[in-house]
């Protein structure tokens, strides 16, 4: 029988690396208790890293009694827009902006009542008061701040919308409707219907 012989040394170096190890293995036991996280760069070039860690797979169920012919859930905190087509087939998941405030936030559910290509901006009465140098309606065009697809909700001024400027995905930038790179809301627009449940939260 071999007897195993410790050193002092031997021992100090073992202590010595403990407490290099010990994080080594928790941070590995936390990266398979993690959720799956879709990579925003892998989306779309582009996308703001701050909100990564908010970016999850969601279950319809939650939100929707039925799927109908569609369901879209925005979620304000993830900065995500969620879509499931009527037969479940397809889920897409989009970096998008929201509102820049609360005050601008509207909560809850509606649907997609009209959509439109080439969309003109009809700025409101309150984006006149704060903003006294606005058209009263712009154009299609790369100034129009819808971009180049529009999906209006069955609420007065807010719209699901794409946008020209980049910068605002991944961030509260918006008066009030949800943007989409335009790349994405053209894709958008062909997948969702008129009569597509939509909820906001």
């Amino acid at each position: 029988m071999t007897r195993k012989r410790f050193s002092r040394r031997g021992l100090l170096a073992t202590a010595a690396a403990l407490p290099f190890a010990a994080p080594m293995v928790l941070r590995a036991q936390e990266a398979q208790d993690e959720p799956l996280v879709p990579n925003p760069e892998d989306l779309i070039p582009g996308t703001a890293r701050n909100n990564v860690s908010s970016f999850r797979t969601m279950a319809w169920q939650d939100h929707f009694d039925s799927l109908g012919q569609g369901a879209i859930v925005c979620d304000m905190v993830s900065r995500v827009l969620h879509f499931w087509s009527g037969d479940g087939e397809i889920y897409r998941l989009y970096p998008t902006s929201v509102p820049r405030s609360d005050d601008l936030t509207k909560r809850g559910y509606s649907e997609i009542v009209r959509k439109k290509v080439g969309p003109t901006w009809t700025p409101t009465a309150s984006m006149h008061e704060r903003f006294d140098d606005l058209p009263k309606v712009m154009p299609a065009g790369p100034d129009n701040p819808l971009g180049t697809h529009a999906m209006y909700l069955d609420w007065p001024a807010y719209l699901i919308h794409g946008t020209h400027d980049t910068r605002k995905i991944g961030r509260r930038s918006s008066d009030g409707c949800i943007g989409l790179y335009n790349e994405k809301i053209a894709e958008l627009f062909e997948l969702a219907p008129i009569g597509t449940q939509v909820r906001l939260i």
